[in-house]
């Protein structure tokens, strides 16, 4: 298995950037792509970003698009989400998870790994 440690969150205003960080360990060499889901309060968790390992797919959800970067660091077996130009409707909690088998990277169901998930709030 892969076990995900996220790290970074907190409170920013709006028009703020905020990092967020995601340390994998364990299995690393099984994962086939990374990404983030968020939870708001009373709301189901949705799709933020995900990316292939390899790089060579990338989806974000429309709601970040143009805002939010997803990047990695090799060496580090670390990926990171920064989130720039945030909006009090981007305050949820974030997780990161892996997918080890190619699947639908906009579902969550296609990843098996999940990180303890990190609340950012986003002031107006």
């Amino acid at each position: 298995q892969v076990q995900l440690v996220e790290s970074g969150g907190g409170l920013v205003q709006a028009g703020g950037s905020l990092r967020h960080s995601c340390a994998t360990s364990g299995r690393t060499f099984t994962m086939y792509a990374m990404g983030w889901f968020i939870q708001a309060t009373g709301k189901e968790r949705e799709f933020v970003v995900a990316s292939t390992w390899s790089g060579g797919i990338t989806h974000y959800g429309d709601s970040v698009k143009g805002r939010f970067t997803i990047s990695k660091d090799n060496a580090k077996n670390t990926v990171y989400l920064q989130m720039n130009s945030l909006k009090p409707e981007d305050t949820a909690v974030y997780y990161c998870a892996v997918q080890t088998h190619p699947g639908f990277l906009r579902d969550s169901r296609s990843f098996g790994s999940w990180g303890q998930g990190t609340q950012f709030t986003v002031s107006s």
